[in-house]
């Protein structure tokens, strides 16, 4: 075996290095084909994605995209991570979150955790979760010195942490031994319920105080920038009102007499992870990176900036049909949190859009992080995103909307003010209805719901959950349009036994007629409708007396363009005097439009139409309430 010195010849010598503009002219050559006659830059813009925010995606990044020099990780600006040796030492801190009204039962379920693998916990406190008098039972049997507590008591939040404060005297923990977060969120209880709770952020202030003093491993407050998300808030928007909040958080605690690095010392972020893991990774080092500046401005001293951060995995992205699929969905989000430099991460269970999760989907939830830090080793690689072009221009893009978006809150008086006065409200009503756009037209994919929906499964059942607060900014989901479709369709399941139906009438051998099928079926599923494609094929002499024996309603033709242009019309015509209430085509009818419609063809379905505006209309037209 010859081993070649180091200063030995390159493999890659004889080949000359590949330039952008060579690049694009393939590009340009490859899109010529499809019948874009495109060059040079405009070939690459077209290969580009805007995203929300006025963010645009690249479809190839070299050295020149990168933004600059993020830093090391563990020191300012700390988009690389908020310690310099990232996870390597512990991994994330994994912590689940529990809400079970019984204490007793909220007991087990927080030793098992603790059992395996949960290295903290996420308890709800008062009315949406575990009463503050059932605490002590909750906790029972757990070392507190050992598992920090993070509390999520909203408007009971003083009672809530005398009531852990109690209990860490009364079993004999050390105050400097107490770790984890009280959770005070005034701010995020006026964004979730509209009103503003009286004496709340005196009383963190004044827990803030206490904890800098005698408990430095306790954090006071919480900044949550999940109702936010939950409303609707692009990734830009979340980071904006969770500075404003954080810097409004920075003026209460200077004013009760904390220094800026005690304030900042006392504060912890949370934010929503979601499947799009790039954005996620991106939006969690940009969150970092803003934070740092704004303590900089504040005059903190270079140490103390960095931003401590739980990622949870986003409930908008959760869906209520099909929710296995929610288990794919929340490994991508918690590797993406873990990526991009999370402290703790909480995986909620895949039946959380359900109600109250059973302990299977608690066990999946727990052990997705158990498999990422110690299967996939994860947390080996410090800020593993790092040095990608991609990633650090997309962290600097998102970096600049969000702050952009935070000047404007402070420029109408601060978080409050902007929650007060709508602005808030207003702008992700706005993101939300643009997005909803995207979800109605496929655009977004919704794998289980929108995209290859599974009508014959029985639905996933469970307890229902406290009901949370609500009066201040709505809460989304990415299914509700589809979720309204589909249990129309059930109650006409319940009522009649059978599921609205379409016919599939396919012109033609499968090869000519398959593709359009599928999207049809997909489509309609999506609705709730039932395809029913028998028999394969037909014509213009067939095709009544099969609609006839479908039991369907409506019908969907679907074929080559060639073969509707030979045999479309006369099909259409046929399945209208068959009683057909609707008649749908699937694709673009091109030149012969007004010959399928004088036919009989009353619309036509294509790839990026607007789904629930169809589905609605058909399940109005059958009657289905």
């Amino acid at each position: 075996m010859t081993v070649l010195p180091d200063d030995g010849p390159s493999l890659a010598a004889e080949f000359p290095d590949a330039t952008r503009e060579q690049w694009q002219s393939l590009v340009a050559g490859v899109l010529r084909k499809s019948g874009r006659d495109l060059s040079g830059t405009d070939a690459e813009d077209a290969l580009s994605t805007t995203l929300q925010d006025g963010v645009t995606t690249r479809p190839l990044y070299t050295a020149d995209n990168a933004p600059g020099d993020p830093g090391y990780p563990g020191f300012a600006p700390f988009t690389r991570g908020s310690r310099p040796e990232g996870g390597v030492v512990s991994g994330w801190d994994v912590r689940q979150r529990h809400s079970l009204p019984d204490p007793v039962r909220a007991n087990e379920a927080v030793l098992s955790d603790l059992e395996n693998g949960v290295t903290s916990l996420w308890l709800s406190v008062g009315s949406a979760g575990i009463p503050v008098s059932g605490l002590a039972t909750a906790l029972d049997g757990v070392y507190l010195d050992l598992a920090p507590v993070a509390l999520d008591a909203g408007a009971e939040f003083g009672p809530a942490a005398r009531a852990l404060l109690k209990l860490y005297e009364e079993r004999g923990v050390a105050r400097n031994q107490a770790r984890g977060t009280l959770g005070a969120d005034p701010v995020g209880e006026l964004a979730r319920t509209g009103r503003e709770v009286t004496g709340l952020t005196e009383e963190a202030a004044e827990l803030a105080a206490l904890c800098d003093r005698e408990y430095p491993g306790l954090r006071a407050i919480t900044v949550d920038a999940l109702p936010y998300h939950e409303g609707g808030a692009s990734d830009a928007q979340e980071l904006g009102c969770s500075l404003a909040t954080g810097v409004g958080w920075l003026r209460d605690l200077t004013e009760a007499g904390l220094t800026v690095e005690a304030a900042c010392g006392q504060i912890e972020f949370r934010y929503a992870a979601t499947a799009d893991q790039f954005l996620t990774i991106a939006k969690l080092r940009a969150a970092r990176r803003l934070w740092a500046r704004v303590t900089e401005v504040c005059g903190a001293g270079t140490g103390t900036g960095a931003q401590r951060q739980h990622a949870v995995t986003s409930s908008v992205m959760m869906t209520r049909r099909d929710p296995w699929v929610n288990m794919l969905r929340t490994t991508v989000a918690s590797l993406a949190a873990g990526v991009g430099g999370a402290d703790a991460v909480t995986v909620l269970p895949f039946d959380h859009a359900l109600g109250l999760p059973d302990a299977f989907a608690g066990r999946i939830a727990r052990n997705t992080s158990t498999i990422l830090l110690e299967e996939s080793h994860l947390g080996r690689v410090i800020d593993p995103a790092g040095g990608s072009w991609y990633v650090e221009r997309l962290t600097d893009d998102l970096a600049h909307a969000a702050w952009a978006w935070f000047q404007e809150i402070e420029r109408a008086g601060g978080q409050r003010a902007a929650l007060h006065d709508g602005l808030i409200a207003d702008r992700l009503a706005a993101t939300w209805q643009e997005r909803s756009g995207r979800l109605a037209r496929r655009r977004e994919p919704i794998t289980g719901v929108s995209e290859f929906p599974q009508l014959s499964e029985p639905p996933v059942e469970r307890d229902p959950a406290p009901a949370p607060p609500g009066g201040g900014l709505p809460v989304v989901r990415r299914d509700e349009a589809y979720e309204t479709l589909r249990a129309r369709s059930d109650a006409h399941l319940a009522a009649t036994g059978a599921r609205p139906r379409v016919f599939l009438a396919a012109l033609g051998p499968a090869a000519a007629h398959t593709a359009r099928a599928t999207f049809a079926v997909s489509l309609f599923q999506a609705g709730g409708i039932e395809p029913v494609h028998d028999p394969v094929t037909v014509d213009a002499a067939t095709a009544a007396d099969a609609f006839t024996r479908s039991g369907a309603a409506v019908a969907c033709i679907c074929s080559s363009d060639a073969l509707y242009a030979e045999g479309a019309a006369p099909v259409a015509a046929a399945l209208k005097a068959a009683g057909a209430l609707q008649v749908f085509l699937a694709g673009r009818p091109g030149e012969q439009r007004e010959t399928y419609v004088r036919a009989g063809v009353d619309e036509f379905v294509v790839a990026g139409g607007d789904a629930i505006a169809v589905l609605t209309s058909v399940l109005d037209r059958m009657g289905v309430a």
